[in-house]
C-alpha cells in the first residue's frame, strides 16, 4: 500500500483549515509567480502554470488574486522575486523525506527547515541524499464507488498512464508529468468521483511506521507543511488509519 491516499485525506483537511488564514492562498501565489517567471503567463503554454491556476480555483482564490500573481510573475507588475530551493532529509525511521520551498529570503528558509528538523524527531541532510529515491510523477485519486476497477483500468491506460493501484477505498492512478493532463481530461470525461489530481513526488519505496514512531512523523510533516515558505513536502512513509485517527484526535 502506498499511502498516497491516506496522506491526502489529511492534507485536504488541512487545507481547508489553511484556507481559513490565509496560508493556502499564499502557497498558490507564489506557485502561480514563479510558474509563470519560468515558462511565461499563458496557461495553455504552460503546464505548471494551469495546475497551479487549477488548484487555486479549488481553494475558491479569487480571479483577481490570480491574475496579479501571473502579471507579477511574467513583468508585468513588480513584486518580490521567489527561489525554489528543495531541501532533503530524514524523518522517524529512517523516513525519506523532500521539502520543497518558494523563498525571498533562503538563510531564513533553511534556518526555520532545519530547526522543525532537529525539534521533531528528524534531521536535515545534504542535498542528493534522498532525492533519488523519489521521481515526479502525475497522481490522481478516484473514489472506487464511481467505476469498476477494470473499466477505470481500460481508460486509463488507453489515455497513457502507468499504473493503476487500489488504496483503500480509492484508486490511485500514476502517470508520467507529460501524460498527466491526458490522462486527467480522459477521467474527467466519464464524470467519475476525482479526490484529488496534481503532478507529486512518488517514492519508489516506503517506511511502515506504527505507534509513536508513526505519531512523530506524522507531527514532522504537519510542522514541516506549516512553515510559510514551504510550499510541499514529500516522504516515503506508510501509516495505519488506526494511527492517523490518534494523531488527529491527539
Amino acid at each position: 500500500m502506498s499511502g498516497h491516499s491516506k496522506w491526502h485525506s489529511i492534507k485536504h483537511k488541512k487545507e481547508a483549515t489553511d484556507a481559513k488564514r490565509g496560508k493556502v492562498f499564499t502557497r498558490y501565489i507564489k506557485e502561480i509567480t514563479i510558474a509563470a517567471r519560468l515558462g511565461g503567463g499563458d496557461p495553455e503554454a504552460n503546464p505548471r502554470l494551469r495546475h497551479a491556476i487549477d488548484g487555486a480555483k479549488s481553494v475558491n482564490m479569487p480571479s483577481d488574486n490570480i491574475k496579479k500573481a501571473i502579471q507579477r510573475g511574467s513583468g508585468e507588475l513588480d513584486g518580490v522575486t521567489y527561489e525554489a530551493i528543495t531541501y532533503e532529509g530524514y524523518g522517524p525511521g529512517g523516513v525519506a523525506i523532500l521539502v520543497e520551498v518558494l523563498t525571498d529570503n533562503k538563510n531564513r528558509s533553511v534556518a526555520e527547515v532545519r530547526y522543525v528538523f532537529s525539534k521533531y524527531s528528524g534531521n536535515l541532510g545534504e542535498k542528493g541524499c534522498v532525492g533519488w529515491m523519489f521521481a515526479r510523477k502525475g497522481l490522481i485519486i478516484v473514489d472506487r464507488g464511481s467505476i469498476e476497477e477494470d473499466e477505470l483500468l481500460e481508460i486509463v491506460l488507453e489515455s497513457g498512464a502507468e499504473d493503476l493501484k487500489i488504496e483503500g477505498e480509492t484508486y490511485e492512478v500514476i502517470t508520467t508529468v507529460e501524460e498527466f493532463d491526458q490522462v486527467l481530461k480522459a477521467i474527467k470525461d466519464r464524470n467519475l468521483d476525482i479526490e484529488s489530481s496534481e503532478i507529486t513526488m512518488i517514492p519508489s519505496s516506503f517506511v511502515k511506521l506504527e505507534g509513536k514512531q508513526a505519531e512523530s512523523m506524522l507531527r514532522l510533516f504537519e510542522k514541516l507543511e506549516d512553515l510559510d515558505d514551504v510550499q510541499n513536502v514529500w516522504a516515503n512513509f506508510d501509516v495505519s488509519e488506526e494511527d492517523i485517527e490518534n494523531y488527529q484526535n491527539s
